[in-house]
């Protein structure tokens, strides 16, 4: 039996999965950067998360092979992270990685470091056992990095020092720029220009949803709805992308949510992991297509995808789980693949006849001699052409949709990643307090306040926020995304259901935001608290990744607050954040949306209504002003019975027994709106941008 490592005693599923390794792996930590000084050997870094299946490959590959761990162990102090734990070190490394290789980075992410300013002198990603594709064998890259870094000294000192100069060089310039809205015009025209036409989404193969990009255009079409040449082709976008992926094979045809990517331009073959941080953002994102255009398939989408939350993902203990493998017994997507012998066997020939032609068994097959399935006949066309009603071909394949789910779930089911996030666990909340107003699923927002509660619960410190939660332990100082996407997911939340101890909970999270990770001098966020693990570089990420950006979120989510509460302090950060990023914003306008919709909420301030009083009307109010796609307007429903309200709030006050509104536009709000006439006719006052 092979000797286990140093990862024995992590408790993230990652590490735990090269515990076995003939490497003799550490975990990052000053007992593995202490013994490479001391012994003079560089660092091997090796990032990855559990659900990679490139990763899965290296490791089968290279980390189990006694002859590769022997060499690993003569030459380097071997350290494998976590990326989804430590992000902070990931973006770190990602970003020395494309200055050092000219290359985009990704996982597994293979780095080699001076042990003594944790600089990296070279790297790459994956590598292969034998030279292949253009890559060199991974047995003797080791022996030549290894060669360099001992008899090349000065050179690897000389490169650390150039790499760090060009790190202080990608901070924005500094400036007192005047925000305007030409990043938001700009923003729309580069997406335009990387449109895909044909299958929808951002450029070609291999396509990510990238829901960010997709919401900056819904949010342009809505604000430019009500001029004289509305932008319907912003709409037409986001509509034919998401109609595209939810008829594709990026979605889970049978038990709902998405996959990571699709390796085809066309949605058709995904990746086949399923990441908490994807499903959050895209639940959202369905749910605000369908209350924009009514449009029945997003209606669907947005409901099986929750479903799919709530029930493979979320915890009993309330909080959701991260990630599952792309991976099942050895094998990419097995899970997911059919036969359409193994689905004649448990369907019968009605249910059948329509599923062959609905999820496309009559074709030849798509994935290694199987069938990943997507939609090849919509249900109306299948209808229309057998000459029987739409309601009647629902039901069949429901009814078969079912069995088939059942039938799936007898099978080996891919490994769950069940630590729990705070950053993503935020995201899934926003996603189904979102979701649950919009479907009128009061259970979805049940579940957000699980999740909301659970992160109090366990994830709250002293005040300050963990990152990661598994085996009933909390660990990590929480970073940026932490913070800015649980405040941000609050206040989501504070709309679908009033709960004072929230608004509590989120002035806390801006407070601390302010304290530990603000640059005051210069504006914007750092990734990480001022009193966190001093690392070789402390950035203020500003771009949109596959998540959104901790300092556009960050922006958007503080602007509200301070809308909300007339607070000085949140206003100004935001603004000054917004300042800071102006220049990425001028000049890559595409890959800063989050930052974007912030700053069009600079400059057409979010409008807020504060509705009060205890009965049934005042939820009513409340549905009909939240009926419309407006993503700029915030609606908060406070029980008359609620007193002690902080900043401006407490001057929004209940007249007993009356149904009351206010309505705020930035700092200027109304006289109490006594009746639905009057304020239905503000809200839809066309000389107000909302």
């Amino acid at each position: 039996m092979t000797e286990k490592n140093h990862l024995s005693k992590e408790s993230s599923p990652y590490l735990l999965q090269h515990a076995d390794n003939p490497v003799e792996w550490y975990p990052w930590g000053n007992e593995a950067l202490n013994k490479a000084r001391e012994e003079n050997k560089p660092i091997l870094l090796s990032i990855g998360y559990s659900a990679c299946h490139w990763c899965h490959v290296m490791a089968h590959e290279s980390f189990e092979d006694e002859r590769t761990a022997k060499l690993m162990n003569e030459l380097y102090v071997n350290i494998k992270v976590d990326r989804e734990e430590r992000p902070d070190i990931d973006q770190i490394y990602q970003i020395t990685h494309q200055l050092l290789t000219r290359r985009a980075g990704g996982w597994p992410l293979t780095m080699f470091i001076n042990p003594v300013d944790q600089r990296p002198f070279f790297g790459g990603t994956y590598f292969p056992p034998e030279s292949r594709h253009g890559l060199p064998a991974f047995p003797k890259l080791l022996a030549q990095v290894s060669e360099f870094f001992n008899n090349q000294t000065e050179e690897v000192k000389k490169q650390g020092k150039q790499l760090a100069e060009v790190l202080r060089k990608l901070e924005p310039e500094k400036g007192d720029h005047q925000l305007t809205d030409e990043p938001l015009v700009a923003a729309r025209q580069m997406i335009g220009k990387k449109f895909d036409g044909e299958s929808g989404g951002i450029g070609h193969a291999p396509k990510f949803p990238h829901p960010a990009t997709l919401d900056r255009l819904l949010r342009h079409w809505r604000a430019n709805a009500q001029c004289d040449e509305p932008d319907l082709n912003a709409l037409y976008m986001v509509s034919l992308t998401l109609t595209k992926m939810a008829e594709g094979g990026i979605y889970d045809q049978l038990g709902g949510g998405f996959c990571r990517y699709s390796v085809d331009q066309h949605w058709q073959i995904p990746h086949f992991e399923k990441m908490l941080y994807d499903n959050g953002p895209l639940l959202a994102l369905y749910a605000h297509a369908f209350q924009a255009t009514g449009e029945e398939l997003f209606f669907n989408v947005a409901h099986a995808t929750a479903n799919w939350m709530l029930r493979d993902m979320q915890a009993p203990d309330g909080g959701f789980y991260s990630t599952l493998d792309a991976d099942s017994e050895g094998a990419e997507g097995t899970y997911y693949l059919w036969t359409p012998e193994e689905v004649t066997e448990l369907l019968n020939k009605k249910q059948y006849a329509l599923v062959s032609r609905h999820l496309g068994l009559t074709g030849t097959p798509n994935f290694e001699g199987k069938w990943h399935l997507t939609i090849r006949e919509p249900r109306k066309l299948i209808a229309k052409d057998l000459e029987i009603a739409e309601t009647l071909v629902d039901d069949i394949l429901d009814e078969a949709n079912a069995i088939l789910l059942d039938a799936r779930y007898r099978r080996i089911a891919p490994d769950r990643d069940d630590k729990q996030l705070t950053s993503w666990n935020a995201l899934a909340i926003r996603g189904l307090a979102i979701a649950g107003s919009i479907l009128k699923r009061p259970d979805l927002i049940d579940a957000a306040e699980h999740g909301v509660n659970f992160i109090k619960q366990n994830l709250i410190k002293d005040g300050r926020l963990l990152a990661s939660y598994k085996d009933g332990k909390a660990k990590l100082p929480a970073y940026l995304d932490d913070y800015a996407f649980l405040l941000d997911a609050l206040i989501e939340l504070l709309q679908a259901r009033w709960d004072t101890k929230n608004l509590e909970t989120a002035i806390q999270l801006a407070d601390t935001m302010l304290t530990h990770f603000y640059d005051d001098a210069d504006g914007g966020f750092f990734f990480t608290a001022d009193d966190h693990e001093k690392l070789m570089h402390r950035p203020k990420p500003l771009s949109d990744d596959s998540m959104p950006s901790g300092n556009g979120i960050a922006a958007l989510a503080l602007q509200r607050l301070g809308f909300l509460l007339g607070d000085s302090r949140f206003l100004d950060a935001a603004e000054k954040t917004l300042k800071y990023a102006w220049p990425q914003m001028m000049s890559h306008p595409h890959g800063h949306v989050s930052l974007i919709s912030a700053l069009e909420e600079y400059i057409e301030h979010p409008e807020i209504i504060i509705i009060r009083t205890s009965g049934e009307q005042s939820h009513n109010w409340h549905s009909e002003v939240r009926k419309l796609y407006a993503p700029r307007r915030l609606v908060f429903d406070i029980p008359e019975n609620i007193d002690g309200l902080p900043g401006a709030l407490a001057t929004k006050k209940a007249h007993a027994g009356k149904t009351i509104a206010y309505r705020c536009l930035g700092h200027h709000c109304s006289q109490p709106i006594a009746t639905w006439e009057e304020l239905a006719e503000k809200i839809t006052d066309k000389s107000i941008k909302t």
